[in-house]
């Protein structure tokens, strides 16, 4: 049986509200929230500074060391850059409680040479970048100095820093290299543009080729009747537009880059294509994944018959990505706090439909997770245009406080609602 991966409505239970009732009524919680309000503006001035540093998915070495500055002057302990670019330190719990990550992703789909520095205009911040994923950097930080604000001494241990890798051809390098490196993880948060409302509990799968025909190539009139890769490509272009997918769970393809040939009348030696596949099923995604891996070999295999060649046509399948898709329950306890914190302030939660997001990988990997929302409004996502309004912004990181304090426990105030998994 195939697993339905489309989001559910939220219903929260009376114990959770119930904790986060103590927990919003406790003197030092609410210094801390009231602390985000007023630190609103310097929460947008410091995404604006880390917006302005250039960082590519493969080339965010500059932000991270900007970034590990950063979580040493508000006194994040053991930070360390692995071998990939993630930055991550410790601010340590009480007692021994469960370990949640904190994070937000360094890289932008922009390449290098963009203007990224920010135009303010009617309100608005104007930066590529600004708000994917600036405003998920700037919102773990604003996290942690209002932790240090109103010393509230959490019971788990809270696991702080960005990852790389998270966009495109990353292909979730940073989350994976996290995960591969550690087993003491026992929950995740993301942080991504949207409403404090927004709770992402589900996610997209993805798999990712490049393909190459090659063959001998020639002249188109002199050398006619050699088999051709681009006409191989077409033949394979052609097929895998014709695949049939379900509308639930939304399984998609896209040839999205074609390139081959030299001139008009020549016969190329070379064809390639990228092509994405997506599902917010893994059996569908596995199943669409095998329909057009055999497209392609088919269609080598044509043109070479169409000219009574054997094999003047080859071609190389490489996988360059690889995002695995992930389900969990509405009822799980990290999707509970996201929406009760958000109810607190006075928000309907939003249970988002699946996407991609660095929640896939521990998602897949049966640990709670989760992304939300950083607050503030935005638009023009991955374009030149992209905004922030930092307007009421502050909803945000005040929702990501309350979610965090009710999964760890919050000291001689409530105990951690997420549990510690198995020694492994």
């Amino acid at each position: 049986m195939i697993n339905e991966t489309v989001s559910e409505k939220i219903v929260v239970s009376e114990q959770v509200n119930s904790l986060f009732n103590v927990l919003t009524s406790n003197p030092q919680v609410k210094k801390a929230l009231s602390f985000l309000k007023d630190d609103n503006d310097n929460t947008t001035e410091e995404q604006i500074e880390l917006t302005a540093i250039e960082a590519p998915t493969f080339l965010e070495e500059t932000k991270g060391k900007l970034y590990k500055k950063k979580l040493e002057e508000l006194g994040i302990q053991d930070i360390t850059v692995d071998e990939v670019g993630n930055v991550f330190g410790i601010r340590p719990g009480s007692g021994d409680g469960p370990k949640l990550v904190v994070c937000a992703h360094l890289d932008t789909v922009f390449p290098l040479g963009t203007d990224v520095v920010a135009k303010r205009k009617d309100g608005k911040v104007y930066a590529p970048g600004i708000s994917d994923d600036g405003r998920g950097l700037a919102v773990v930080l604003s996290l942690t100095r209002a932790l240090n604000e109103a010393n509230l001494q959490t019971v788990g241990d809270l696991i702080i820093g960005a990852t790389v890798g998270e966009e495109g051809l990353g292909d979730l390098r940073g989350v994976k290299t996290l995960f591969n490196n550690r087993n003491d993880i026992d929950g995740f948060i993301s942080i991504e543009p949207g409403e404090p409302s927004r709770i992402t509990y589900l996610g997209t799968g993805s798999k990712r080729y490049k393909v190459t025909y090659q063959g001998p190539g020639g002249h188109s009139f002199g050398a006619f009747g050699t088999p051709n890769p681009v006409h191989a490509m077409g033949r394979a272009i052609g097929k895998i537009a014709d695949i049939e997918t379900p509308a639930n769970p939304k399984t998609t393809f896209n040839v999205g880059v074609i390139e081959g040939g030299t001139s008009i009348n020549t016969i190329s030696e070379k064809a390639e294509m990228f092509i994405d596949l997506r599902s917010n099923s893994q059996e569908e995604l596995k199943l669409l994944e095998d329909k057009v891996l055999t497209i392609i070999k088919q269609a080598k295999d044509e043109e070479n018959l169409r000219w009574n060649r054997s094999d003047d046509i080859t071609v190389t399948i490489e996988q360059v990505g690889d995002r695995p898709a992930g389900s969990q329950s509405p009822d799980a306890i990290i999707v509970q706090a996201a929406a009760a914190a958000a109810s607190t302030l006075g928000f309907e939660p939003d249970s988002n439909p699946a996407s991609s997001t660095d929640s896939n990988i521990p998602i897949s990997l049966g640990i709670p997770a989760v992304t939300l929302g950083g607050g503030g409004d935005f638009g023009g996502i991955h374009t030149l245009n992209e905004y922030f309004d930092p307007k009421d912004a502050y909803y945000g990181v005040q929702n990501l406080l309350l979610t965090v304090l009710g999964l760890v426990g919050l000291e001689d105030v409530s105990e951690p609602l997420l549990a510690k998994r198995a020694s492994l």
